[in-house]
């Protein structure tokens, strides 16, 4: 079986501002009915793939089993990293968890937030190249460019493809190249993106950090032998992880072992760096453009226009080469060939104290989400949708008291010593102090409109007595 381990603790800044860090492009739906991390783990899903195993961080675990379960997935495990160390630690970290059970166990280490529309021409390409991961090779996937892409590193190949695709020697990594170098790798045929995919077994990949990067495995093997389970999660142990480096897999091990090959992949592939290169997945019209529900392109060129906010419209007139992308809280507004600066964005609102730069305007919690309406000095309205079966903690407040109006569904509302339902249109005062919580007894999403009042409406004014979700 072909072990798929999907790395999904990216923050995703690159396509802000639908992309954040409280909730990044992975979990996102920008190309389809699904997010790019279900088609991911439904692109590994058939005949000779193992359930997928996750890495991720603290913030996104039940992001994770709620998505996976919207797909009809159970993971083999799901792994927390108690800090983001790029793909090196968490590769090196899923293979000792793997190499516990099977040292020769096959892994297929692949990115969460990847389109690659034809799955099963790709299932196709990781079995064509499984002998060689089993006989010890580290296998990395190239794809085979259609542009001169300047984002993207590079493979090159000892000679140019021909005939039936197979792995292939690698004869060098290529960083990312300028204009005229891309043109002229894309030319010669003798060069591959470099796609972030990997095929190895557990002990390969351990062999090869024991040659070229034995200061990792130390911490990393405390880090996985200490880890302590958590409501079904894997909590990696911190103090050793701690003292891991921030490296990537490609520094680390790939540009230094020598039993390398790298597998063609014909297919299409983006790895969505970009709002450039969401316009040019989504596939744009006879006249360039790229348009959201609700949004309208008068005269316009070779533009994206996309509003994610339900019942507000998003005009463009006269534009050309162009991103505007509407949020309740934020809204981006760039030539496309400057979309890449977004991450200089991020950075500018960090620095200004704007919290649009990291958080949602809908906050992701894991009983459901919430998102502010009405905010004032001594006051506050919230949207809060509770999933089925879901309750939020047994908790009292300092500082304010609530008024909860069920407007979907029926709430079952703890205040103090009583314990009744409230259905639609039906309310409960939650006096400042008392002891209350809030859970769904149905089977379908229920929606209360929250109204807060007191001298402090902060997230921080909760203490919590009781939590399923473990955050006492």
């Amino acid at each position: 079986m072909i072990h798929p381990v999907i790395l999904c603790g990216g923050s995703g800044t690159r396509l802000w501002p639908v992309s954040r860090q409280s909730y990044p492009k992975q979990f996102t739906k920008l190309t389809g009915a699904r997010s790019l991390f279900q088609t991911s783990a439904l692109r590994c899903r058939g005949a000779g793939f193992a359930a997928p195993l996750i890495i991720t961080g603290d913030p996104f675990r039940f992001i994770v089993i709620e998505q996976l379960a919207a797909v009809e997935i159970a993971p083999q495990g799901v792994l927390i990293e108690p800090a983001a160390r790029n793909t090196a630690p968490a590769i090196l970290a899923a293979a000792l968890h793997l190499a516990a059970q099977d040292p020769e166990a096959v892994m297929l280490v692949l990115p969460s937030d990847h389109v690659i529309p034809d799955a099963e021409a790709f299932r196709d390409a990781v079995q064509t190249a499984l002998p060689r991961a089993q006989a010890g090779d580290l296998v990395t996937f190239g794809i085979q460019p259609d542009r001169a892409e300047t984002g993207y590193g590079y493979l090159r190949l000892t000679a140019a493809l021909a005939g039936t695709i197979g792995p292939q020697p690698l004869a060098a990594f290529v960083e990312k190249p300028d204009a005229a170098h891309a043109a002229a790798m894309v030319a010669d045929g003798l060069h591959l993106w470099n796609a972030g995919i990997f095929l190895f077994s557990a002990r390969a990949i351990l062999d090869a950090f024991a040659a070229h990067a034995p200061t990792l495995l130390p911490p990393a093997t405390a880090a996985v032998t200490e880890a302590a389970t958590d409501l079904g999660f894997t909590r990696l142990a911190a103090t050793p992880w701690a003292a891991l480096p921030d490296i990537s897999v490609d520094y680390a091990i790939m540009e230094k072992a020598r039993n390398l090959a790298v597998m063609p992949f014909t297919g299409r592939w983006s790895d969505l760096g970009g709002w450039e290169a969401v316009w040019q997945e989504l596939g744009p019209d006879a006249a360039g453009n790229v348009l959201s529900d609700g949004a309208t392109a008068l005269d316009c060129k070779g533009s994206l226009l996309r509003s994610e906010v339900e019942g507000l419209q998003l005009v463009g007139i006269g534009l050309e080469d162009m991103i505007a992308v509407a949020m309740p809280d934020a809204v981006l507004i760039a030539r496309k060939d400057q979309s890449q600066r977004v991450k200089e964005v991020v950075a500018t609102l960090k620095a200004k104290g704007a919290k649009q730069a990291t958080a949602f305007a809908r906050d992701f919690r894991p009983w459901g989400w919430y998102e502010s309406l009405a905010l004032g000095p001594r006051f506050q309205v919230k949207r809060i949708v509770v999933h089925p079966g879901a309750a939020l903690s047994l908790q009292s407040h300092h500082h304010r008291s609530e008024h909860w109006v069920v407007v979907e569904g029926t709430a079952k509302v703890t205040v103090n010593d009583e314990v009744r339902l409230i259905s639609e249109n039906q309310s409960v005062y939650i006096p400042l102090g008392a002891v209350h919580r809030m859970e769904n007894p149905g089977k379908l999403p229920m929606v209360l409109i929250e109204v807060q009042t007191g001298s402090y409406l902060g997230e921080d004014d909760i203490i919590r007595y009781e939590d399923i979700y473990a955050r006492t």
